[in-house]
């Protein structure tokens, strides 16, 4: 318990400092390959999480490329300080869609308005800015630690003896089948995540009218002012950190083209060419993925208006229950869905995956959600009601159409992480439903790293595809609003 005190504080406080930091550099300062280094971190929410963890062994390691082979360092991350670096990587993407989407939400007349009384780029951060990124601070101040809480991959990979309540969860059910041990273990995570959800709730709904900054007349665009110094210091950081995101991807593709990684570093296509046979566990995974995404970001629509934009009597009941999954962890609620579905004697796989999926992320996605409609004015909502719309329609063609981005963004971070994930469903795919995470895993095992690595850079590719194509049509759709409207 001390342990995951520890880990969850620092872990989470590093991650949501450095998404911040990164989607403030990408949204108020001037900086050079801005694209390049806005569209990096979704690598790190593509990558199935336990890939990375492997990632960071082979290259941080005892026997690491970077620790052994460039620095010839006989060191071991295992522990602590490697968890808390493979959290932060994992999770500041995380961070940095949530910050970046509040920051683009601020209307930039209020930055400019301070501007033109004098403040100079510090007071404006500190007295405009940042106070009114709060709300998206908070959102993923709650679920990255709840994320952190619950998270197993990277602890059970890196963590070594540093032993964590996630692990010792997972380690009850499939290693000692310890059930009750579990149960309260996992119980014992959803205490410190309810008073997560009682603080966030109390500073959001203390901001809610002072942070609502869009509606009404259009914004005019951000004018981007920065000096030499924060141009050049947050160019060094988000190239340190692009560096760690690429060297990560970088092993992943190394070891799809080395005969056998560390040993026999020799150049092959054997990988590649043996792809073919888990076309099924690749459109598997794609199909539920984009199955879940779709669901989630609709419920979490939904739900986030009813919470923070009606009176109805359920909604703090609604808010706690749609956070709580996030809270359990994966393999816990696998197992629970799993022998639920058999005294149901419910045997459609493909289904209980898809739900696990969609459950698993939804408090992500519906954190991502809250964060964007409190930023549209609640005067939207009267002046619709009045004309006589009614509250579905409401939501359909005013509000989601103004919150595109955030609808995006939670329909990429379900679809990205159903993709690599695997805690919550390994107990549940099935001979006719197999998944390529799973498979990426089984192959590990068995020490076949070349096709693990192989399979996970097909999956990565194929993801990166699909949300290509998704904010293609999105920016297109965005494209002929403006033309409409001139």
């Amino acid at each position: 318990m001390r342990n995951t005190v520890i880990e969850c504080f620092a872990s989470t406080f590093i991650s949501v400092i450095t998404g911040y930091l990164y989607a403030y550099a990408i949204a108020r300062v001037k900086l050079p390959f801005k694209k390049f280094f806005a569209v990096l971190p979704v690598v790190h929410l593509v990558t199935p999480p336990f890939v990375g963890g492997l990632a960071f062994i082979l290259l941080l390691g005892r026997q690491g490329f970077i620790t052994k082979t460039l620095l010839h360092l006989d060191v071991s991350l295992y522990g602590f300080w490697g968890l808390l670096i493979a959290q932060v990587l994992c999770f500041f993407p995380v961070a940095y869609l949530i910050c970046l989407q509040t920051l683009r939400g601020i209307n930039p007349a209020l930055e400019q308005a301070a501007r033109g009384m004098g403040a100079g780029p510090f007071k404006i951060f500190w007295s405009v800015t940042l106070p009114l990124s709060l709300p998206g601070l908070t959102s993923a101040l709650l679920f990255i630690a709840v994320s952190v809480l619950s998270d197993f991959g990277n602890p059970l990979i890196v963590a070594g003896r540093f032993r964590v309540l996630a692990v010792e969860v997972y380690s009850q059910l499939t290693g000692w089948v310890q059930a009750g041990k579990s149960v309260i273990l996992g119980l014992l995570l959803l205490v410190p995540s309810s008073f997560l959800f009682i603080a966030q709730n109390k500073l959001i709904k203390k901001n809610v009218e002072r942070t609502a900054t869009l509606g009404g007349k259009l914004s005019s665009p951000v004018e981007l002012k920065s000096s030499r110094l924060s141009t050049v210091f947050f160019t060094l950081l988000l190239t340190f950190l692009a560096l760690c995101v690429v060297a990560q991807f970088a092993a992943i593709v190394a070891g799809s083209f080395q005969k056998l990684w560390g040993i026999n570093t020799a150049f092959t296509l054997d990988h590649i060419r043996g792809m073919g046979r888990y076309l099924g566990e690749l459109k598997n995974s794609v199909l539920f993925s984009l199955t879940a995404a779709v669901l989630a970001t609709m419920i979490a629509s939904f739900a986030a208006y009813t919470v923070h934009r009606t009176n109805e009597v359920l909604r703090p009941f609604m808010d706690i229950a749609l956070q709580l999954p996030s809270a359990v962890p994966g393999s816990l609620f696998g197992l629970s869905l799993a022998i639920a579905a058999n005294l149901l004697k419910f045997r459609v796989s493909a289904v209980l995956i898809i739900i696990a999926m969609t459950v698993s992320f939804l408090p992500f996605s519906y954190r991502i959600m809250t964060s964007t409609l409190m930023q549209l004015r609640t005067t939207l909502d009267d002046g619709a009601r009045s004309l006589g719309a009614g509250r579905l329609y409401l939501l359909r063609t005013v509000l989601l159409p103004m919150a595109k981005g955030g609808v995006l963004s939670s329909f990429m971070y379900v679809f990205a992480r159903g993709v690599g994930t695997l805690s919550s469903v390994i107990f549940l795919v099935s001979f006719n439903t197999p998944l390529a995470s799973v498979c990426i895993l089984n192959l590990a095992e068995q020490g076949d790293w070349g096709k693990s690595a192989c399979l996970a850079l097909v999956l990565t590719v194929i993801s990166f595809g699909i949300m290509a194509a998704g904010r293609i049509v999105s920016n297109r759709m965005t494209n002929s609003e403006w033309s409409a409207q001139k």
